[in-house]
């Protein structure tokens, strides 16, 4: 980590003399526990709610702030003529605040419509991807796990940026191709598995295009992937292949009529059967307090015990500084598998504050 630090210091101090350098930070400071559940005990798990599937940010009965909690810092350079260069370093309470580049890229502005980028990124499958740390920017204290069951959200590679408009309506896309080698996947290593475990994602292409107009924002999604997996060493097998091609579509819309406001987020993975998961919630501005509700729910096509469960959510946050966020969340887990079951029935409460600096 002192490693990682100097090295960002020498960077800094070196593009200083030649760029625009601009940091900025964000951070959470959350704390929770379980108030009921009933764990999984065919497979050892206590009583858990799994907040958050990449990290693997687990409240148990005991209260913890350290499953979500974190602090995040990124610069980036100006140098010129189009060229920038971005990096972010994230801490995180799950990883025992060990500090890790997250994002690490460079960009070129080809023209005032397009940018290319190369480096690594936040792979851009969801809604909240790009700002999914930053809890400042969104109204609940996490987005829905339910909806959020990725184990690899960052890859490597290159990926082309448009802003532009259609008629009376703005426009945004990416298109992005790259892989991620992950030697040991967290959620899988940690928690599914409990070996070791390589998570390698790889043929990426994939593309992502937004449109917004007055209150309503609407947003389409698509990629593809090979996908390869070694446990303890070994290579997992899918009907006699050592690899498996997954196809994943994702649509959202957000309506915003000024107080009131409408988020839905629908997903669906066609991994050698289909994964299907969506998000409803809704919310009021009162001033500088927003209660809002949440549903969100996953399941896995077919016969028999498949992967099934669900999220039923209430919470409340107040905007106490113009750079902060108090939030408070009531969660309920409803897990209806059992062979796959992930961790079980919980019921949980959180709270935090969330800062951008």
């Amino acid at each position: 980590m002192k490693l990682k630090y100097s090295l960002l210091v020498v960077a800094l101090t070196s593009l200083s003399a030649h760029a625009d350098v601009n940091i900025s930070g964000f951070a959470s400071v959350n704390a929770g526990k379980v108030l009921n559940g009933t764990g999984v005990p065919q497979y050892g798990v206590e009583p858990t709610f799994l907040a958050d599937y990449p990290i693997v940010s687990a409240y148990t009965e005991d209260f913890s702030f350290k499953p979500e909690s974190l602090i995040g810092l990124q610069v980036s350079a100006e140098l010129g003529e189009g060229l920038s260069v971005t990096g972010q370093v994230v801490a995180r309470g799950a990883d025992d605040y060990n500090a890790e580049f997250e994002w690490a890229y460079i960009s070129y502005e080809l023209n005032d419509s397009w940018t290319v980028q190369a480096g690594k990124k936040r792979l851009p499958l969801f809604y909240y991807s790009d700002f999914y740390d930053v809890g400042y920017a969104y109204v609940w204290m996490r987005p829905p796990a339910d909806n959020y069951t990725w184990q690899i959200f960052n890859y490597e590679g290159i990926n082309f940026l448009y802003n532009g408009s259609i008629g009376d309506w703005s426009m945004t896309a990416n298109i992005y191709a790259g892989k991620e080698d992950d030697p040991n996947n967290k959620l899988l290593s940690d928690f599914f598995f409990q070996k070791p475990t390589r998570e390698i994602w790889e043929d990426i292409f994939g593309g992502v295009a937004t449109f917004s107009k007055d209150w309503l924002e609407i947003r389409v999604t698509h990629m593809q992937y090979t996908n390869r997996r070694f446990i303890d060493g070994e290579p997992s097998m899918w009907d006699g292949k050592d690899s498996r091609d997954g196809k994943f579509y994702g649509l959202a819309a957000n309506a915003d009529f000024g107080n009131f406001f409408i988020l839905s987020e629908f997903n669906r993975l066609d991994l050698g059967g289909n994964l299907d998961t969506y998000m409803l919630s809704a919310g009021y501005r009162f001033g500088n307090v927003t209660p809002y509700v949440m549903f969100s729910d996953f399941s896995q096509d077919g016969d028999g015990d498949t992967e099934k469960h669900n999220t039923k959510a209430v919470g409340v946050r107040w905007d106490f500084h113009p750079s902060a966020a108090f939030k408070m969340q009531y969660d309920k887990v409803e897990d209806e598998s059992f062979d796959l079951a992930v961790a079980g029935d919980s019921e949980a409460i959180t709270f935090g504050v969330d800062v951008v600096f």
